[in-house]
């Protein structure tokens, strides 16, 4: 998914997609405050679900357009 699709992904309904791995992140105060409006746009949408992704779009398209490209498609969800 490209990270300009992700509105449209936050408009269907939400689908359940199970979290085996924990991060700890810490945001600029502006690029938090953007994640809570993007929260409060999709109530549907927990902060936690726009960061998801949000990731996840941007290492789509990591995949898809870097010289990074065989390295990464390479890897297993667990980065084995």
């Amino acid at each position: 998914m490209k990270v300009t699709d992700l509105p449209k992904h936050w408009e269907k309904q939400k689908e359940p997609v199970e979290r085996t791995h924990d991060y700890n992140l810490r945001l600029p105060l502006e690029d938090a405050a953007r994640v809570a409006a993007l929260a409060e746009l999709y109530p549907d949408r927990s902060e936690s679900d726009i960061l998801n992704d949000m990731i996840g779009a941007a290492l789509d398209d990591l995949v898809r357009q870097s010289p990074l490209k065989d390295r990464l498609e390479g890897k297993d969800k667990t980065g084995k």
